[in-house]
């Protein structure tokens, strides 16, 4: 790959002289590219539809979903999977992170570890990535070997693939199913895509993680009600949830979180159907844990 033709590692006129500015000026021409961000993602909706729905179709049929990436792009996807367990419950096999030099990457650099094109391949024979998964391949770049190598693998095991870049046109496009490029222009320090290439990879990926989950039935309005209450403020925060969604005082509400094991879900709907906890299991089981799904089938 030729860097020298990537619009990310172009000298960016907004800061050329940001070594003079004063701290507030250096801040406010960051802050000023980053406005940037939201824009570019939001020129990808269509294609980050065509992600969601995909993915959701093969996490509902028991597939997984993995994000590859080396480096920046390889932390952002460790850091949206790792957040899905206690926002919504899920298995922690469903959405996996995997980084380019193992986890011991996560904060350390790993020298070469982008640039092997094999391990990548490898890794993806060594998770038994199938048909029923979806893997999505992030660099910035767009070229990265070690994810390149990945998406490679995985579309011969017959994976839906997902290329997400901030270059156009880039290598893994060519490869992907699905193509994800929000273009973000120069960064603030050339070359540093840690910057508005993380970002909206962030960006990105909260919006497919949670787009998946809403239509798997983990969120009830704009209410997370698959919350795992793994701490005091996860705790504080269910019980606050069942008040919203039921108007039961804290203190009751406290009371069926309990009854159900922790279970915001389950508590709701125990408390607006009037059923014991074992019916309401059958019927969210029944429902595929769609809460709206089982509020109505007793109507």
């Amino acid at each position: 790959m030729i860097f020298n033709n990537l619009t990310t590692e172009e000298l960016n006129p907004m800061s050329m002289d940001i070594d003079q500015c004063d701290t507030v000026e250096i801040l406010t021409r960051i802050n000023e590219q980053d406005k940037l961000v939201a824009e570019a993602v939001s020129k990808e909706i269509d294609n980050i539809s065509k992600a969601v729905d995909g993915i959701y179709t093969r996490l509902k049929n028991g597939g997984k979903l993995y994000y590859i990436g080396a480096g920046t792009s390889g932390r952002m996807g460790v850091l949206d999977a790792s957040e899905c367990p206690p926002t919504f419950s899920s298995d922690p096999e469903m959405v996996q992170g995997l980084i380019a030099g193992g986890d011991v990457a996560l904060r350390t650099a790993v020298e070469g570890a982008e640039d092997d094109e094999d391990a990548g391949a490898e890794l993806i024979r060594r998770k038994n990535i199938t048909g029923k998964d979806a893997v999505i391949g992030i660099t910035a770049s767009g070229g990265a070997p070690f994810v390149l190598g990945a998406v490679i693998q995985a579309k011969k095991a017959g994976a839906l693939t997902v290329a997400l870049a901030n270059n156009q046109p880039n290598s893994i496009g060519e490869i992907c199913d699905i193509r994800i490029t929000p273009i973000v222009g120069p960064e603030i320090i050339a070359g540093s895509t840690r910057l508005k290439c993380g970002t909206a990879q962030k960006m990105v990926l909260n919006m497919i993680s949670t787009a998946v989950m809403i239509k798997l039935g983990k969120v009830y309005g704009n209410l997370m009600v698959d919350v795992k209450a793994t701490n005091n403020k996860l705790y504080q925060r269910s019980i606050r949830i069942i008040h919203t969604a039921t108007g039961l005082a804290e203190k009751d509400a406290a009371h069926y979180l309990k009854e159900a094991e922790g279970n915001v879900k389950l508590a709701i709907l125990m408390i607006e159907s009037d059923l014991p906890r074992e019916r309401a299991e059958e019927l969210l089981r029944n429902t595929e844990g769609h809460l709206r799904t089982a509020l109505k089938s007793l109507s």
